[in-house]
């Protein structure tokens, strides 16, 4: 097929590459270049750095809401579009424009979870399973028909950062699937039933609060894995804290139990891995040789 596709960050990119070797793609999508870094020089996303490795057109317009860029969509006649967490809302222009319309990969088993952040809820809300959605777009916000869903549960201590690296993969080979098939799918309608909203992650969510359950603590961590990072303060220093998992043990919130052991309201969380201000990630028992724990955290 004659292929327009449209992403940004490095979880589109497996399907990038999947869509790239088995059909035509006319022209990359991206989001402009960002300032990035600490020089803060324009950097582009990584889904254009991979588009221009494979010697692809690359379009990065700030908008596709003016008629001239709507017309340049539409010059190139693209028999369907594939989107994959592109980032700007594509006006009913652009939906219309490819003759097979605009394909979405999106990493939830819709309608559970439309909207930004389906991964990083998936996991706070301690979802047993999740997978990738194939949809065919329409004006509203991951609204439109499900063409195909491929399902897979959440490991006990899967972090954001794991689980989007299997989704990218799974997206990959499903909308080679879809584009396979798409003459044989039969588009279904989502239910209101389950439906749920993926709010971007507010960094306000990042602060651990020890007085909540084991379980919510280690989820929180595990979902904020590595950005934004859930954190604490430590000596004066904010410790983020990237894996974990339930561990053994009672004690006041916040009470050190030994190694990176921490009491929560109700049970026990063991901190496996920890960035330092200005420092890689590191496993925590690496860190406590440099980091003293106070009795308890705050």
């Amino acid at each position: 097929m004659r292929v327009i596709f449209m992403g940004t960050p490095g979880f589109s990119v497996p399907a990038l590459e999947a869509v790239a070797a088995a059909h035509e793609v006319l022209c990359v999508y991206t989001q402009p270049p960002r300032p990035a870094g600490r020089g803060k020089k324009d950097r582009v996303s990584p889904v254009q750095a991979r588009a221009e490795g494979l010697g692809l057109p690359v379009r990065h317009p700030e908008s596709l809401k003016g008629a001239e860029a709507q017309a340049e969509f539409a010059a190139f006649g693209a028999d369907v579009a594939v989107v994959v967490a592109y980032g700007l809302i594509l006006p009913q222009a652009v939906l219309d424009a490819p003759a097979r319309g605009c394909l979405n990969i999106h990493a939830s088993l819709l309608p559970r979870w439309r909207g930004a952040a389906p991964i990083h809820r998936a996991v706070m809300a301690g979802d047993r399973e999740t997978g990738v959605s194939i949809m065919r777009m329409e004006a509203g916000l991951d609204t439109g028909p499900v063409l195909l869903a491929k399902r897979t549960a959440i490991g006990a201590e899967e972090t954001t950062a794991d689980l989007q690296d299997r989704l990218a993969e799974m997206g990959a080979a499903a909308i080679l699937e879809a584009l396979s098939r798409l003459d044989s799918l039969v588009p279904r309608p989502q239910s209101e039933a389950g439906l749920s909203y993926a709010a971007k992650i507010d960094k306000a969510e990042a602060r651990v609060i020890w007085t909540r359950p084991a379980a919510e603590v280690d989820r929180q961590i595990r979902a904020l894995s590595p950005f934004p990072g859930a954190w604490v303060e430590i000596g004066g220093e904010r410790v983020k804290l990237l894996r974990a998992r339930l561990a053994a043990g009672e004690g006041a919130p916040g009470q050190v139990l030994g190694g990176f052991t921490i009491a929560c309201g109700d049970g026990a969380v063991e901190v496996m891995e920890v960035q330092r201000e200005g420092r890689r990630p590191m496993p925590a028992a690496e860190a406590l040789r440099g980091l003293v724990l106070p009795g308890r955290l705050g």
